[in-house]
């Protein structure tokens, strides 16, 4: 079966890692979480005192640069992989409060992006990948063959993320975690370099109103249809 790529682009908290996850699964496709690499660089920063009183000392982390190794290694249990920060698993931390407050603002900074951009490229170049984020459809991967931009409401979003915060134990407020929401979106779209965007060609997927199960089964209707037109196009 010729294999594709399929970018899926959207808003924080729209659940695009958990469909992507599944999509991967069901297609025998890599999955790659650009968001956690992102973040990843997040953690770095915070690590190493780069992120002082909310300023990000961007000199002193871009010539740092060069000494986070990033990683993702496959968890044959979970039956995905994890972030692995130079050797180790950081996938519980990167997904933290801490994190999520700061990674929009190292996202915009020209070398991180440059750096993580030709890491998703050279991982995309033999196709058979789901690979979700900010910049995939439009920037990553502009000629991948299936494009989603995936949306809900910003309450809903933050509902959603709230509840897998309590329940990882974290103590955080509602009221704390929309504004979170709120400020990565205008963060996200307001930015100089590769701001988030709907490509042309993208199918809009407002899943506001969706379950998961729900939501699966549509995108992945609409990736056999491109794999199958695309076999019939070989």
């Amino acid at each position: 079966m010729r294999k594709i790529i399929i970018a899926i682009d959207g808003y924080s908290s729209t659940g695009k890692s958990t469909i992507a996850k599944e999509l991967a699964r069901a297609l025998n496709y890599v999955y790659i979480d650009t968001g956690a690499m992102y973040r990843a660089i997040t953690l770095f920063a915070i690590q190493n005192k780069c992120i002082i009183d909310k300023e990000i000392d961007v000199k002193k982390l871009t010539g740092l640069l060069s000494e986070a190794k990033l990683e993702f290694k496959f968890n044959e249990e979970l039956g995905y992989s994890e972030m692995f920060l130079n050797g180790k698993n950081v996938e519980k931390e990167i997904r933290s409060m801490k994190v999520s407050k700061q990674v929009s603002k190292i996202a915009v900074i020209p070398e991180v992006r440059k750096k993580l951009v030709s890491m998703q490229k050279i991982m995309g170049k033999k196709k058979g990948i789901v690979m979700d984020g900010r910049d995939i459809g439009t920037v990553v991967f502009p000629k991948a063959e299936l494009k989603i931009f995936m949306t809900a409401s910003p309450d809903i979003r933050a509902a959603r993320r709230y509840k897998e915060l309590i329940a990882k134990g974290d103590n955080v407020s509602y009221e704390e975690v929309l504004k979170n929401v709120r400020e990565r979106d205008y963060i996200d779209s307001n930015r100089a370099m590769s701001p988030l965007l709907k490509a042309a060609d993208a199918l809009n997927f407002d899943n506001s109103d969706m379950g998961l199960e729900e939501q699966f089964e549509r995108i992945h209707y609409y990736a056999l249809q491109v794999i199958e037109k695309q076999k019939k196009n070989a």
